[in-house]
């Protein structure tokens, strides 16, 4: 124990815990000394914790409170353990939200940016979070997008980057383009528009460059949830199969398909070109109809849902190939709205019978449908193809030389004879396409690049790093301001004479694909200081929204291969270990006209609720992520307001595994707030404590050693909890501990048996020093009532006695026959006679052996029981 002055109860001053003064205190206290600021010149351990960065929207929520709680107590709790602990914050501060208020609000995207970072540092501070405020970076400050700026560059220089004139989703509300990934369900990620296709010049990251490292990498990231693991392998999407050479009837080039299920060629009736595919492209140049109806799937959306979803639709082009296995065997050519140019090569060869699209295309467009694979048990002869396509395996029909054969067996054959034909080659293709990074808007990281009528495109000079943004813009029209202002105008870095700067500015993901990595070594004049960045990196813990696993986190793996290939890094993967935590819930409410209500504008009546305002019946929705636009939110400052922030940290942790979605309670966080006044008076109830530091006594009681057992089994799998993000675990052990310590109060000096007054205060600074990663205040504040040296802070983690972890007795199960019948509470180790003795005494096991014979009594040391008899 601490030494420290003597300590009785009755020197606490208030009955009832003042939370508001006790939190402000010790934040104050911490900020002082510099508690959590950290270097890496240490001889300890490092340990890196990051939860993923916030956007500046103006005021946290409670997955703000959710999120950096579960990454502070383990921040805490290996500092304790003795590692140099980095827990940074900063702000993931461009992006389009900020454009939309100077467009509704009359201020500057900037003004409105850091005043929304004023109020939220003051609310995340608010809640006692062990954070390094001394590495704090925004996004959209020159001195962190300079340095962005000059990785560009490096990239570029390195062949990383490189500009194309593709086919782009463009968000027709936002006026941007988005990423592939930026497209959920056919429609933007931030506006809900549906998304449209344009032909856009564009900046783009070679993230193809990786594909093959990027996967096979996935499997070493042991401690990544195997469900984040599997849509990065799905997202990268590598296939093995073959591309297929069609020859277009009167033209030189053929027409190239990739596929894998080249076994099927002989059930081909039709060819299907993306919209965006070259030839869909001529053919509707000159034709208004085909013109039309490119433009109608352009409109469709490009998520797979939609795709399934719409009528599959055709334009006949006209145009015909030749079968690559029979020159006379002609396929027409159509476009069609289910095919995607991003995938293999934006066109395909149509197996009705076999692929559900095609059978369904088919149909429409009376086309051809011949089986070629069927089912093993199957009689070739019999089968028939109806509304329904099979995609099972079995044995191929009707396909020549293939007939007989199983599909792997077809498909290597057909692969042989494809490459011997000249007609076919093995291709590996993944469904990842490179990262197209331009955005068409204002507030982002400008694109350091000019383009120059006799130069071409033409990067920025270091030296002149940072591009900044022009600060006069105005919002009065849709669209990128850069276009329309005078900064757009700029002399070219190689001839002087007069270019263009690109208006574009880098997709906001970019932003957060490194931004761990520069909290390293935030104020360097590089962007890293490698000695830096090689002791601090990877992060060891990461911590978010399972949201975030093609986007933010697949960009950041690319990110930092790309950062080893500039020589600004050394390592591959910037995560070592990714923990998901699930989404803060609340039921919904909506008043008689459908509007939605928030949580505080209803109250409870009888059964249901009724609008707090007019008393009218309020009918409750099921419980739904909190958001805003459905009003379910809970306002962390009023909580914190009036309970504090160890409260709100303690129910967030307490309410159920961190994995899951925690379920918004009032009552719940009443029952929080309960137990922290419980906790504050138990110092009162229990009875005479000895003065800190006091020697242990010779001997222990039986309550006295039953006690110190409960306190150092606790530490034991509290410890163990923690390590496992088993966080709503570990609360129960704190709970069953005070219970154990709450059972000894009542006896003064004279009255404690033997070693008890001891034992209680060290089961209640066992208590106290666990409590603190979760309730960093209120333990401080305890630490002193007991009269604790320094800061908890800065203490070392408890140790469990080995001695005191072993139980006294166990479970043993009984067996007759082989069957439970019983169990027996026997002393651990007990003497095989002993265990016998108490099996048999059951009357289960008597019942169950009624009048046979024991032939043998099995007895497995401290496990089980089995009573062997004859029939």
């Amino acid at each position: 124990m601490s030494p420290s002055s003597s300590y009785s109860s009755s020197s606490q001053p208030n009955s009832r815990y003042d939370a508001k003064a006790s939190e402000a205190k010790w934040q104050a206290v911490w900020a002082e000394r510099r508690t959590f600021e950290v270097s890496e010149d240490s001889d300890k351990p490092k340990y890196y914790v990051l939860e993923m960065f916030p956007y500046p929207s103006g005021r946290i929520h409670m997955g703000h409170v959710r999120n950096y709680t579960l990454g502070d107590v383990l921040a805490r709790f290996k500092r304790a353990r003795g590692f140099n602990v980095l827990h940074p914050m900063g702000w993931d501060a461009f992006g389009l939200p900020a454009e939309n208020a100077a467009r509704d609000q009359g201020i500057h995207p900037a003004e409105w940016t850091y005043a929304n970072i004023r109020a939220m540092r003051q609310e995340l501070k608010a809640m006692g979070l062990s954070l390094d405020w001394s590495r704090e970076f925004a996004t959209c400050h020159p001195g962190y997008y300079a340095h962005q700026q000059q990785l560009f560059l490096d990239m570029l220089e390195a062949g990383l980057v490189y500009r194309r004139s593709s086919w782009v989703n463009w968000d027709p509300v936002d006026h941007t383009v988005l990423a592939n990934e930026q497209v959920i369900d056919g429609r933007g990620w931030r506006s809900g528009a549906v998304v449209e296709k344009r032909q856009l010049d564009q900046w783009c990251f070679r993230i193809t460059a990786y594909s093959d490292e990027l996967l096979s990498a996935l499997d070493d990231l042991e401690r990544w949830p195997e469900r984040v693991r599997l849509m990065q392998r799905n997202w990268i999407g590598r296939s093995e199969g073959c591309t297929v050479e069609f020859p277009v009837v009167g033209r030189d080039q053929p027409l190239e398909v990739f596929t894998t299920r080249h076994d099927t060629l002989f059930g081909a009736s039709f060819m299907a070109l993306s919209a965006e595919h070259p030839l869909a492209r001529e053919v509707a140049e000159g034709n208004p109809e085909a013109a039309a109806f490119v433009a109608e799937c352009q409109r469709l959306g490009t998520s797979e849902e939609a795709i399934e979803t719409a009528e599959k639709r055709g334009f006949d082009t006209g145009l015909e190939v030749q079968h690559p296995l029979d020159p006379d065997w002609r396929l027409p050519i159509y476009i069609a709205n289910f095919v995607l140019m991003e995938y293999g090569t934006g066109a395909i060869f149509g197996c009705p019978a076999h692929d559900q699209r095609d059978l369904d295309f088919a149909r429409k467009y009376q086309l051809p449908v011949v089986a070629v694979v069927a089912p093993g048990e199957s009689d070739p002869s019999e089968v028939e193809v109806g509304n329904e396509a099979y995609t099972g395996d079995g044995v191929m029909i009707n396909s020549d030389f293939l007939d007989g054969l199983s599909v792997p067996e077809a498909i290597a054959a057909m692969t042989e004879r494809l490459e011997g034909l000249g007609k076919g080659r093995r291709t590996v293709n993944f469904r990842l396409r490179d990262w197209g990074v331009s955005r068409q808007r204002y507030w982002g990281c400008p694109i350091p690049v000019v383009h120059c009528p006799d130069c071409g495109t033409v990067a920025l000079k270091s030296e002149n790093l940072p591009l900044e943004l022009p600060d006069d813009v105005t919002f009065e029209k849709p669209g990128n301001p850069l276009d329309d202002h005078p900064w757009k105008q700029a002399p070219c870095p190689d001839c002087g004479g007069p270019a263009e700067r690109e208006t574009d500015t880098l997709d906001t993901f970019v932003d957060s694909s490194w931004y761990f990595a520069r909290f390293c070594s935030p104020r360097d004049e590089a962007p890293l200081d490698r000695a830096a960045a090689d002791y601090w990196l990877p992060v060891d813990q990461y911590i978010g929204g399972i949201e975030h696993a093609i986007l933010h986190l697949l960009y950041s793996r690319f990110y930092m291969r790309g950062m080893r290939a500039t020589g600004h890094l050394g390592i591959d993967e910037p995560f070592a270990g990714l923990f998901t935590q699930g989404m803060v819930c609340h039921e919904t409410y909506r008043d008689a006209e459908g509007r939605w209500l928030y949580p505080e504008q209803v109250v409870a009546a009888g059964d249901g609720f009724v609008s707090r305002e007019n008393g009218q019946a309020v009918s409750v929705g099921r419980s739904e992520s909190m958001s805003k636009s459905k009003h379910n939110v809970v306002d962390p400052s009023t909580i914190i307001e009036r309970y504090g922030a160890d409260t709100a940290r303690w129910f967030m942790l307490s309410d159920s595994p961190p994995e899951r979605d925690l379920e918004w309670s009032d009552g719940g966080v009443a029952g929080a707030h309960r137990f922290v006044q419980r906790l504050w008076r138990l110092v009162d109830e229990v009875a005479w404590l000895p003065a800190a530091g006091t020697p242990a006594p010779a001997e222990f009681g039986d309550a006295a050693l039953a006690l110190r057992q409960a306190s150092h089994r606790t530490i034991a799998a509290f410890t163990a909890d923690i390590e496992d993000f088993r966080y709503n675990r570990a609360v129960a052990r704190i709970y069953e501990l005070a219970n154990a310590i709450a059972e000894t109060t009542g006896a003064s000096e004279d009255q404690t048996p033997a070693g008890l007054g001891w034992a209680r205060r060290e089961a209640w600074e066992v208590l106290v020093r666990l409590v603190n990663p979760m309730m960093p205040h209120l333990s401080e504040e305890l630490w002193q009532q007991l009269g604790g040296e320094g800061l908890l802070a800065d203490l070392s983690w408890p140790e469990a006695e080995a001695a005191l972890l072993a139980e006294d007795s166990v479970t043993i199960g009984v067996q007759v026959g082989g069957k439970l019948r019983g169990t027996i509470e026997i002393a651990r180790d007990s003497d095989e006679a002993a265990v016998r003795e108490a099996a048999l005494e059951l009357d289960n096991v008597r019942r169950a052996i009624a009048e046979r014979q024991i032939r043998k009594v099995i007895v497995v040391p401290n496990r089980i029981v089995n009573v062997v008899v004859g029939s």
